[in-house]
């Protein structure tokens, strides 16, 4: 399935569920939109917010400090009614995977390796900083989005 590149406002239907100001909600993608969507009208969803939460990270391209936004913050109950606290990051499941090598060096190889590394990078710095605080951190794809 591809990506669906639609972007713009999100505009809650429970607002005061939303950590941020609910008059600025950016999607950057359809699958973004759904999971706001699905965080808006849950009613185990108590409190979520889009790129709320900031992690510092190193990454393997230059070796700096940068500032990861996470996708999501959702606060909500989970099966047998115990609060939990997820940080989600949405991505296509392509962008999951490491890449396979290619004997050739194309533009697109180099590019996919150095997105791979930067987004490691990243997921690394959101496990501890979840572990630190007891909660999870996770992927979402289009395969979650669109089970049957």
């Amino acid at each position: 399935m591809a990506a669906n590149y639609k972007q713009g406002f999100y505009k809650p239907k429970h607002p005061e569920k939303y950590r941020g100001d609910p008059n600025n909600i950016v999607y950057r993608s359809g699958w973004e939109k759904r999971v706001m969507d699905w965080c808006d009208t849950n009613k185990s969803v108590i409190s979520w917010g889009s790129e709320e939460v900031v992690i510092p990270y190193v990454s393997p391209i230059d070796n700096r400090m940068h500032r990861y936004f996470v996708d999501f913050y959702v606060e909500a109950y989970d099966n047998s009614g115990k609060k939990q606290v997820y940080l989600l990051e949405v991505k296509p499941k392509g962008q999951t995977q490491e890449p396979v090598p290619s004997k050739r060096k194309t533009k697109r190889y180099i590019n996919e390796v150095f997105t791979w590394g930067v987004n490691q990078a990243k997921w690394k710095a959101a496990e501890e900083y979840c572990n630190n605080k007891g909660w999870t951190f996770r992927l979402i794809t289009e395969a979650d989005l669109f089970k049957k």
